[in-house]
């Protein structure tokens, strides 16, 4: 089971670590600018951050995990053609709400001259800048408020910038999404912490999820880079909250090196304390975008344990959490335990789950709602009382091996249909 709270929590987000400086505006890409008596256009007073700027005291080591949808923005191309081209290393990330620059013509185009135009003000080579973008798809991009961004952007630059940066990165998400821990490597200690936003079309395959993730503690490209493919794997790739999976989806790891620690450049006891200090960001995180579903009333955590391999525990516990069967049932209340057994049965997997027991559990009580795979007489007012709280888990229990995993989702509601009834307005 992941440990969700191995190290001590600290504030900070994307700026916790050493040597991380964020900002946040709001351009004018989420609403119309206004124009005063003067004839020169602004921003409207009042409107929520839509651009964000990241920036490091120092070159940074850098590792990237990209959507796997065929169709990819054009700031993930831009992105992950950077980091090829530089040997994963960048100095800061610029990224926008409210427009993916995705499905254009001239998207690559303009994802690039962002990333000029903060190069340009920083004194670097554009390819040292990662680029992201999060909103409607097939939109053109306008690039006249971004660049007018950039000056207030520098300037608003802080160590302690980190909720304007989070805040910015927002779309249909009601809260910020950021999480950070202490941890010690060689005997120095280090910092990892980062900031996230995703509420709907959610169903990352590295994988609307952008993540940006800073640490000060001295790791190699390739060791940062081994380290988020394998954590992506059990946490982001673990969350569903419909089906959907984003063109944009981007994870990104930023190592200062500012902890003084000897440099991490192969597995070990080294490593093996940075990666536990990841898994615990990566999955508070992704506890969250669950959380903020769109339209959610309800945390639903699928535990999947006694099966024949990691693989096997993933796919059954993805399977079941993105179930919209058993995201109504959660929504309503509603103990079918045979939704859980069905949506386990069509898992693109060769484990046999007919022998499954099955649990709802929350902080009012447990109840074992199917024994061998099959359903149980059970106290229904006790099973509504715990299916009604905010926070539920389905515990599902294979008996075919010692491996587990967790997959994160939420309840289906009316809400949702009715936020993505009318996205682009």
């Amino acid at each position: 089971m992941i440990d969700m709270d191995k190290f001590p929590v600290t504030d900070g987000g994307i700026c916790a670590a050493k040597g991380f400086r964020a900002s946040g505006y709001y351009c004018g890409i989420k609403a119309f600018m206004q124009t005063g008596a003067d004839g020169n256009e602004s921003p409207v007073p009042g409107k929520k951050n839509d651009i964000a700027l990241v920036v490091a005291d120092v070159v940074c080591n850098t590792a990237g995990v990209y959507t796997s949808n065929k169709v990819k923005g054009a700031p993930v191309v831009v992105t992950r053609d950077n980091l090829a081209v530089n040997g994963g290393r960048a100095k800061a990330v610029i990224v926008n709400s409210g427009n993916a620059n995705t499905c254009n013509g001239d998207g690559e185009e303009k994802a690039r001259a962002m990333c000029g135009m903060v190069a340009e003000k920083l004194g670097i080579t554009p390819d040292m800048v990662i680029v992201a973008s999060t909103g409607v798809i097939g939109q053109v991009l306008p690039l006249e408020p971004i660049q007018k961004a950039i000056d207030p952007l520098y300037d608003a630059l802080s160590y302690t910038g980190n909720v304007e940066a989070a805040t910015a990165i927002m779309t249909t998400d009601t809260v910020k999404k950021e999480y950070a821990v202490k941890f010690t490597v060689g005997g120095k200690e280090c910092t990892l912490g980062g900031m996230a936003k995703g509420s709907g079309m959610i169903h990352p395959n590295m994988a609307t999820t952008l993540n940006f993730i800073s640490t000060d503690c001295a790791v190699s490209s390739e060791m940062l880079q081994k380290a988020l493919s394998q954590v992506v794997k059990i946490t982001y790739n673990c969350l569903s909250v419909d089906g959907d999976q984003s063109t944009n989806d981007t994870c990104m790891l930023m190592s200062s090196g500012l902890a003084g620690n000897a440099e991490i450049t192969s597995e070990g006891a080294d490593f093996d304390a940075f990666k536990a200090a990841l898994t615990q960001v990566m999955a508070n995180l992704t506890r969250m975008l669950a959380k903020d579903g769109e339209g959610a009333t309800k945390l639903v955590t699928c535990v999947c344990t006694g099966a024949p391999d990691l693989d096997t525990a993933i796919i059954i516990a993805k399977s079941v959490i993105r179930s919209p069967l058993v995201k109504c049932a959660m929504y309503g209340a509603d103990a079918n335990c045979g939704r859980i057994m069905c949506a386990m049965g069509y898992a693109d997997t060769d484990c046999d789950v007919t022998e499954a027991d099955v649990y709802y559990i929350s902080k009012a009580g447990r109840i074992l709602v199917c024994e061998k795979g099959l359903g149980l007489k059970f106290d229904e007012d006790l099973a509504k009382s715990i299916l009604e709280e905010d926070e539920i888990e389905i515990f599902v229990d294979l008996h075919r091996g010692s491996a587990d995993a967790t997959a994160w989702g939420c309840d289906l509601t009316y809400d949702y249909v009715k936020i993505n009834g009318d996205y682009r307005s």
